[in-house]
C-alpha cells in the first residue's frame, strides 16, 4: 500500500469527510432508485397539498406548489454534484496544462501564458454569468458551471506555475533532460507527481467554489428555475416566502446538503494538508 494512501486511511478528518462525500455521491448515483419520479413532470410534479409538513408520505414535506421536497433534494444532489465535480475537473485540468507549461517552458511561452492568466484573473466572473444568463434562453446549472470553469482557472494556474519554477531546477528534472526525455514527459511524469497534494487540494477548492457559486447564482434567479438542484430549491423557497410562512422544510434540507458537502471537502483538504506536511500532523506548525 502506498504511503500516502496509508496516511489517508489513518487520518480521521480525511476519512470522516470521505464518508460524508461518498454518501452524497451514492445518493446522486442512485437517485432514481431512492426517489422514483414519473417521466412526465419529474421531481417538479405536484404530488400533494401546498406546504405540507414532513410526514411518512412526504419525508421532507412539500413546497408551495405541492412538490415533494425529498425527491427534489435527491435528484438535485445529482445535478449539483455533477456540476461541481465536472467544472472543478475542467478548472484543474486547465490549471495543470497552462500552469505547468508556463513554468517549465519559460521564455516567450511563459510570457504569453502569464499574460493570458493575468487577463483571466481580472475578468469578472459574476457579470459574465449574468450576461450569459441574459443571452441564453433559460440557462441551467450546467451552463453556469461551464462559465465558471472558463473564468476561474487562472489563480490555480498561477500557483502551479510558481511551484513548477522551483521544481524545474531540481536534480531529477536535470537528469531527465540529460537522458533525452521529451518536455511533455518531464512535465507529466517527473514534475506533476511531485505536486499531487497541491493539485488535489486545488481541485477540492475548485469543486467547493463551483457548488457554492452555482447554488448562489441559482438562488438569485440567474439560472433555470425549472431545473432541479439545491440552488433552485433555495430560490423557490425564498420566492414562496418560506421563512415568513415557517415552511422550514423547504430551505433547511438544501442548505444543509450544501453545507455538508462543503464541510466534507474541507475536511478532506485538511487531511491532505496534514498528510503532506508532517509539521501540521504533529502540531509543530502551530
Amino acid at each position: 500500500m502506498p504511503d500516502w494512501l496509508r496516511g489517508f486511511l489513518r487520518n480521521p478528518k480525511a476519512m470522516f469527510g470521505t464518508f460524508i462525500l461518498l454518501f452524497f455521491v451514492f445518493v446522486g448515483l442512485f437517485a432514481h432508485d431512492i426517489a422514483p419520479i414519473p417521466e412526465r413532470g419529474g421531481a417538479n410534479r405536484m404530488v400533494g397539498r401546498p406546504h405540507e409538513a414532513p410526514s411518512s408520505e412526504h419525508w421532507f414535506g412539500t413546497t408551495r406548489q405541492g412538490q415533494d421536497v425529498f425527491k427534489q433534494i435527491v435528484h438535485g444532489t445529482r445535478t449539483s454534484l455533477s456540476v461541481g465535480f465536472g467544472a472543478g475537473t475542467i478548472i484543474i485540468g486547465l490549471c495543470i496544462i497552462i500552469g505547468l507549461t508556463a513554468g517549465f517552458m519559460g521564455g516567450l511561452i511563459d510570457e504569453v501564458l502569464s499574460l493570458i492568466m493575468n487577463v483571466f484573473l481580472v475578468l469578472p466572473g459574476l457579470p459574465l454569468v449574468i450576461v450569459v444568463a441574459g443571452w441564453v434562453d433559460q440557462p441551467g446549472p450546467y451552463t453556469i458551471g461551464l462559465v465558471l470553469a472558463a473564468t476561474s482557472w487562472a489563480y490555480g494556474a498561477r500557483v502551479l506555475r510558481s511551484q513548477t519554477l522551483i521544481v524545474r531546477n531540481s536534480e531529477f528534472v536535470a537528469a531527465a533532460r540529460v537522458s533525452g526525455e521529451s518536455n511533455w514527459r518531464i512535465i507529466l511524469v517527473e514534475i506533476l507527481p511531485n505536486m499531487t497534494s497541491l493539485v488535489v487540494s486545488s481541485w477540492i477548492g475548485a469543486v467547493i467554489f463551483v457548488i457554492l457559486t452555482e447554488a448562489t447564482l441559482s438562488f438569485l434567479g440567474l439560472g433555470n428555475p425549472n431545473a432541479v438542484s439545491w440552488g433552485t430549491s433555495l430560490y423557490w423557497a425564498q420566492n414562496n416566502q418560506a421563512l415568513l410562512t415557517r415552511a422550514w422544510w423547504t430551505f433547511v434540507p438544501p442548505g444543509l446538503c450544501i453545507a455538508l458537502v462543503g464541510f466534507s471537502l474541507t475536511l478532506i483538504n485538511y487531511g491532505i494538508d496534514e498528510i503532506s506536511n508532517p509539521r501540521l500532523r504533529s502540531g509543530e506548525g502551530k
